[in-house]
């Protein structure tokens, strides 16, 4: 048979030879065969069941939960000669009966139908009159209540073995752990099913991912080297994607959002526009993009993280499916995990569910923080391998640094604890760092022994911590407590000493562009300008840190008196105007430093 299906490759299809598995799984339908076809985004998996439907009696049936895809392949099918419908609640009553019509009298190759349609009796009565030559159910992760994407009409297509029997059924998906592939063969009761599982691996995407620090100047940071590629930017919200795509629009980008919220009209013209124009960029949730089969997609870029490795794969398999080089790139951060832990807590899912989605949202998380090759443990998460780093992943182009984290951890996991363990990430940060907010003089935790003990590290470093201790559970964020620290039996063994940890450097971000003025006051003496502009960037350091104005950190003529005086320690430093205990216990090390060098600094504190 393999004779003819190359013949039909050929001639129908355009191409000379298949690709990987392909001609096998077309020769066990064409046979009678069931099969499971695990094959990733732009890996040739309609060709699968295309070529048996026209090489066997009767109508090729596909079942396809996207609207989008029913027509796009449709479109596709009947520019190479082929006699494909489909049937959706798109059409109007006229087009389905004449659609209908056809079926009934043996005139198409493939039909497409969406599950919520095919389980109606109606349907069914239709279908056992008319020949099928094979049922094909796309995107049949959907069938598993494990997946990322379930669906419940996917549960009654397990009858159509019985109302068709004889019938090869091919059931086929880009993302399957081997736990959802095997609940699908259950769930579809495929009779001994081939099980073809292509490499995951899709060489021409580039894997980066950094921490989320201002997400929009980091994604104008990325889009630089894209300007006029078409490109998707997922977020997690609806308003989010509006707001992004508006302040998208207003850099130069040419943008549209994208999601299930907006008017029908409206979101089908900005599907259609990203299809048929060059260069726009949708900004979407995950509402968009399956069965999407633009080819030039060069980017997939994610401003708030997903919620599995399933759905981060799924989404970033959209970028590059021409085989060109793509990149997928992502931001996250800690509030991304507690929102969507959150989200699901909130959920009416039993358990059991909710512990499994936890599950894959922490392997998610690890896998951001991972300091080698980012691509192998993306690949072992669906039971691939790779022989050796890609050299395509920011992991393997810029390979992280590590520190011996073990102190660091203790004095994080010793304020957590001090503070109750009912307390989110930025306000244990904020203890460590020894600020005195509103919260921190609340709660008197500024009495605490742990107050100030982390000023050692900044801001940016602590959170980093607090990430990479989550990933190794030795804390949790726990959703039912709105994102509050709490810690695991994990962490017992790190506190006592009897285990250490390395954590990964953050990268240094791009700079930000910076204009140096130089203030001319009548009480800075020349000699003293170096020393002058040396603090004040020393204050602009720790405001951008702490995210406030400069002024709140010190005012000018604070400044100037340290010049002044020019304190050698921190006694001395606390008789200057506009400088308390806190802002000493939190700032002076820095600006001594400055004053004297680190050397005088650390003598000051002996």
């Amino acid at each position: 048979m393999s004779t003819e299906s190359r013949e039909i490759l050929k001639r129908v299809f355009g191409y000379s030879s298949f690709r990987g598995d392909q001609e096998a799984i077309v020769d066990a339908a064409v046979e009678g065969r069931d099969s499971l076809v695990v094959m990733p985004t732009g890996g040739g998996k309609s060709l699968c069941y295309q070529i048996p439907s026209l090489l066997r009696d009767g109508t090729g049936l596909v079942v396809s939960p996207l609207i989008a895809l029913m027509q796009d392949q449709v479109a596709a099918l009947k520019e190479l000669g082929i006699a494909a419908e489909f049937l959706n609640s798109s059409q109007d009553p006229d087009e389905q009966r004449a659609i209908i019509g056809r079926l009934q009298r043996r005139e198409l190759d493939l039909l497409y139908m969406a599950p919520e349609r095919l389980v109606g009796q109606g349907t069914r009565a239709l279908l056992r009159d008319s020949p099928i030559a094979l049922i094909a159910i796309d995107e049949a992760h959907c069938v598993s209540q494990w997946g990322h994407d379930f669906r419940r009409d996917y549960l009654e297509l397990n009858e159509l073995g019985r109302l068709f029997p004889g019938v090869p059924r091919m059931a086929l998906t880009a993302t399957a752990t081997e736990r959802t592939r095997e609940e699908i063969v259950e769930r579809l009761e495929l009779r001994d099913p081939g099980t073809y599982v292509a490499p995951f691996d899709r060489a021409n995407i580039r894997y980066t991912v950094q921490a989320k620090t201002d997400a929009r100047r980091q994604l104008l940071g990325f889009l630089k080297s894209h300007r006029g590629h078409a490109g998707i930017v997922y977020c997690l919200s609806r308003k989010k994607t509006e707001s992004t795509a508006e302040w998208l629009n207003n850099e130069g980008f040419n943008a549209l959002p994208y999601h299930a919220g907006l008017d029908t009209g409206v979101r089908s013209e900005n599907q259609r526009r990203f299809l048929a124009e060059d260069g726009l960029i949708v900004v979407a949730t995950i509402a968009f993009g399956m069965g999407i089969d633009k080819p030039d997609v060069r980017f997939v870029a994610h401003l708030d993280l997903p919620k599995s490795m399933e759905s981060y794969y799924q989404e970033t398999g959209r970028a590059g499916r021409d085989g060109e080089p793509a990149d997928a790139w992502m931001v996250y951060g800690l509030q991304d995990v507690v929102r969507l832990r959150q989200m699901l807590d909130e959920s009416d899912a039993d358990d059991a569910y909710k512990r499994h989605e936890r599950q894959k949202l922490d392997a998610l998380l690890g896998w951001c923080e991972v300091t080698g090759c980012r691509r192998a443990p993306l690949l072992a998460y669906f039971g691939d391998r790779l022989a050796e780093d890609c050299g395509n992943c920011d992991g393997c182009l810029v390979p992280a640094e590590t520190w011996d984290g073990t102190e660091a951890a203790q004095k994080l996991l010793s304020a957590v604890y001090r503070t109750g363990q009912r307390f989110g990430a930025a306000h244990v940060v904020d203890v460590l760092l020894g600020k005195t907010t509103d919260k921190v003089v609340q709660h008197g935790h500024a009495e605490l022994s742990v107050f100030g003990i982390g000023q050692d590290l900044d801001a940016k470093t602590w959170r980093s911590v607090v990430r990479q201790l989550i990933v190794g559970n030795f804390i949790r964020a726990d959703a039912e407590r709105y994102g509050a620290i709490v810690l695991t039996e994990d962490s017992r063994a790190l506190l006592r000493g009897e285990r250490s940890v390395r954590f990964r450097k953050e990268p240094k971000a791009p700079g930000r562009s910076s204009r140096r003025v130089t203030v001319v006051s009548t009480s800075i003496r020349a000699e003293d300008q170096d020393l002058w502009e040396a603090l004040r960037e020393c204050r602009q350091r720790l405001a951008a840190e702490h995210a406030v104005p400069p002024y709140v950190i010190f005012h000018d003529k604070t400044l100037a008196e340290m010049i002044a005086v020019k304190p050698r320690n921190a006694a001395e430093l606390l008789e200057i105007s506009g400088i308390g205990q806190a802002k000493l216990e939190r700032y002076g090390d820095e600006f001594l430093a400055v004053l004297h060098g680190s050397e005088a600094a650390e003598s000051a504190n002996r």
